[in-house]
């Protein structure tokens, strides 16, 4: 078993695995720090598109790297552009996709690594890192996808009026109109009675001296007669 490796199984990649990949880093020379993300890969099995996810690999160095990705599983997985070069000072985006989501491999931790090494053949390694990768189960069975949820749907939120206090206002304005119609109405008539009633001073009259009224009852009856056809010509 190498030494730096996973205890579960030996980190193999996409092609024999080189001398790069064995044993720690050198004992001198530079260490160049692997900077990738996510820090660790979840997939999950119900993705529409199939498990996939998305490694971005940066290098802040001045200089290429060759990078090189190893799993300790490589049959549960495919890594597009598993090797290749990395510009100085750039990323580079490296796509990995579950290819066995079943439900024996649910839950299951493996590993990936990521080497990154000085450019040519029998560059040495100068940086590694490795990052966990695990298949969630799916959030609903695969049976009841694609199928409406059965649970009910959650009533108004609370800041929605409920029917009875939606429909109190609306009728209460109906209602006030009403009364105010009559209200006006009863004036009205109060005014062209007092109107047609004769005055104390008045001879002739057969009614009795009760219904007589004033001169000044007579004109303020005339006034409150006049506001009550101003506000119905404006309505």
């Amino acid at each position: 078993m190498r030494r730096g490796a996973p205890q579960d199984q030996e980190l193999v990649g996409s092609g024999a695995p080189g001398r790069g990949s064995r044993g720690g880093l050198p004992p001198s020379g530079p260490v160049v720090p692997v900077l990738v993300f996510p820090p660790d890969l979840v997939f999950r099995a119900d993705q529409r598109s199939g498990p996939r996810q998305l490694l971005t690999l940066y290098n802040p160095t001045g200089a290429a790297l060759r990078f090189r990705v190893l799993c300790t599983a490589p049959a549960k997985y495919t890594v597009f552009d598993a090797e290749g070069y990395v510009k100085p000072q750039s990323c580079i985006d490296i796509v990995i996709r579950h290819v066995a989501p079943t439900p024996s491999h649910y839950d299951v931790q493996d590993r990936f690594r990521i080497e990154l090494s000085e450019e040519g053949a029998q560059g040495r390694v100068v940086g590694r890192k490795d990052i966990t990768s695990v298949l969630r189960a799916p959030a609903y069975p695969l049976e009841l996808q694609g199928q409406p949820d059965p649970a009910p749907h959650p009533g108004p939120p609370s800041w929605t009026p409920s029917p009875t206090a939606r429909h109190f206002p609306e009728n209460r304005h109906p209602q006030l109109a009403t009364s105010s119609f009559l209200l006006f109405l009863l004036t009205g008539i109060v005014s062209v009675a007092f109107l047609l009633l004769p005055l104390q001073d008045e001879l002739g009259s057969q009614l009795p001296q009760i219904l007589h009224v004033s001169l000044g009852q007579k004109l303020v009856a005339a006034y409150i007669l006049g506001l009550l056809t101003m506000v119905f010509l404006r309505t």
